[in-house]
């Protein structure tokens, strides 16, 4: 197909490409070791809140380690090994990274019948931070070490050059069978965070080309402390190919709870691609969690689905029973493991941010 006299650029939805839903088989998991700057004062715990993710995915799944330089392999391995991880379900690969938040800066992993591909979005620290050049090139880098296809989503504003898009994965949720889960505060900024001026239309439009999806959920805003303006996977999750769990603040004073209503609100009149309602079960929410006098994004819907394993981070309090009792009802098959994550939220993330599934073919 041309574009003028040019070729156009292949279309991941018309090579029968789609983004499958977490609970789907995976090949691997791909993490990046930690960076200490991205924990101030908690650097010594980090690796080995790493080392227990990395303990309970080796005994699921392959775990894919992004490495700054061959001479972290050593030590990066002498942690897991003390920490029980199965050292042959490992592997380290010496590509340099900003920051350690694998679900943002790996692409975006697709997949048909025989193929598994990438969609590689550019990143940009969020627009917040300053290092982000090494982390953009992780798509380009990985394509050639794995010999994947990639694909390099573009849009033209009007009257203007073609742009690569600006996404994260930590932005899209979706349930493998034509619905995501996204909000307007991410993806609908007016401002210079992503892409202005591609608007609703515009975006539903390349979410459907790239990613092979049928309907766009939108929910409204994030949660205070998170740093990436509004991602999905601090708000709501598919547990289902019609189930979203959801997190809610019963307390009005807290600053959580007016956009998680709206956003509650928002999911119980939504409808699957047969016009039927999802299915709506909410998660609480733990108490705040402040680090330097900043409020952190605690959240339970940051929680990542492996192969025959959920992971779900818990921030010694109450409500770590609540949620742990609720992703068990929802995934009866899998083993529902908490990790104790109120050092690694420190980094404004949590486990589903340091990881990246790559589906199995």
């Amino acid at each position: 197909m041309r574009a003028g006299n040019r070729l156009a650029a292949p279309v991941p939805a018309r090579l029968s490409f789609r983004m499958p839903a977490e609970w789907e088989p995976h090949a691997a998991t791909w993490m990046a070791w930690p960076h200490a700057d991205d924990w101030p004062g908690k650097s010594a715990a980090i690796p080995w809140v790493y080392a227990e993710i990395i303990r309970e995915l080796s005994r699921v799944e392959r775990v894919e380690i992004l490495i700054q330089r061959a001479s972290v392999r050593a030590r990066a391995q002498r942690i897991l090994a003390d920490a029980g991880a199965d050292l042959t379900a490992v592997r380290f690969h010496p590509i340099p990274t900003d920051r350690s938040w694998t679900r943002d800066t790996v692409p975006v992993f697709v997949r048909r019948r025989n193929e598994v591909a990438m969609v590689d979005w550019r990143f940009n620290g969020w627009a917040r931070y300053p290092e982000w050049r090494r982390d953009d090139a992780i798509g380009a880098r990985l394509g050639r070490r794995l010999g994947l296809r990639r694909f390099v989503p573009r849009h033209r504003p009007a009257g203007g050059r073609a742009r690569m898009v600006v996404l994260e994965g930590g932005a899209l949720d979706v349930n493998g069978q034509g619905l995501l889960l996204t909000t307007e505060e991410c993806l609908l900024s007016r401002t210079q965070v992503r892409n202005p001026g591609i608007g609703r239309r515009g975006m539903e439009r390349i979410l459907r080309e790239q990613l092979g999806v049928k309907k766009v959920l939108w929910l409204g805003r994030g949660i205070p402390g998170d740093d990436t303006h509004g991602h999905i996977d601090d708000l709501a999750r598919f547990t289902g190919p019609r189930t979203v769990v959801a997190v809610h603040e019963a307390d009005r004073a807290d600053p959580n709870h007016a956009p998680l209503e709206d956003n509650l609100r928002r999911l119980r009149r939504m409808t699957d691609l047969a016009g039927r309602p999802l299915r709506v079960v909410t998660l609480p929410m733990p108490g705040p969690l402040f680090h330097r006098g900043e409020r952190l994004p605690a959240s339970y819907a940051n929680f990542y689905v492996a192969n025959r394993l959920v992971l779900v981070p818990t921030f010694n309090d109450p409500a770590d029973r609540v949620a742990l009792q609720t992703l068990a009802r929802l995934f009866p098959r899998r083993r529902v493991v908490g990790i104790h994550a109120v050092d690694l939220v420190v980094g404004l993330g949590s486990i589903h941010c340091v990881t990246q599934p790559q589906p199995s073919i």
